[in-house]
């Protein structure tokens, strides 16, 4: 019996380094998978967004809508981007929409239309002075109103509304100042106002 426990000893102690060794590799991988895991999904970071932008000014009017509204944006410098003109200073005019003119795109045979009435213009960097933004009723289908809406996000280091507001346009040829806001050395923005002035070179 002392000798059959002997021997069963013997061979689980032999076999004990080859098991921890199996174990601890499996660990390892384990480790290594799960690290690998999360390089591929980084966890989001909520409200906090990265566009080549430091302001962010959207202009919308109702879908479906087929009426063109333009937005002139006027910088501290003068500069004015407008759809001839989509880059002035750090003014990016990202995108121009004609209402429901070039809506509509052609996939496997069948035309789908975009409802969506929008402009974006950003700011891409930070120049202290008065920004002015202007909207100008470009050409109707309906002849009727235009409702339009303006919001100015500022973006970094988290997204934010600085300004919302509504604007309404009556008639083709229309102008109106929708907001007038200034941006101090900081990137703050304030001085929010509604103080008419023309941009439109037409």
């Amino acid at each position: 019996m002392a000798s059959f426990s002997s021997g069963w000893q013997r061979t689980r102690s032999s076999s004990d380094p080859f098991t921890d060794l199996l174990f601890n590799a499996l660990l390892g991988f384990t480790y290594l998978f799960l690290i690998a895991i999360m390089f591929m999904n980084p966890v989001a970071k909520k409200g906090i967004i990265d566009p080549k932008a430091e302001y962010i000014i959207t202009v919308a009017w109702p879908d479906n809508v087929p009426d063109d509204i333009d937005t002139w944006v006027e910088d501290p410098n003068g500069n004015v981007v407008w759809f001839r003109n989509r880059e002035a200073g750090l003014i990016h005019l990202d995108r121009d929409d004609r209402g429901n003119a070039n809506d509509t795109i052609t996939i496997n045979g069948e035309e789908i239309q975009n409802p969506l009435n929008q402009e974006v213009v950003t700011i891409r960097g930070v120049v202290p002075g008065e920004y002015v933004v202007n909207l100008h009723y470009y050409a109707t289908e309906t002849g009727q109103p235009v409702h339009a809406t303006v919001k100015v996000a500022k973006v970094n280091p988290a997204l934010e509304i600085v300004y919302y507001g509504e604007t309404i346009l009556n008639a083709k040829g229309d102008e109106a100042t929708a907001v007038r806001f200034t941006i101090d050395k900081s990137g703050q923005v304030g001085q929010i106002s509604h103080l008419q002035k023309s941009l439109v070179i037409f």
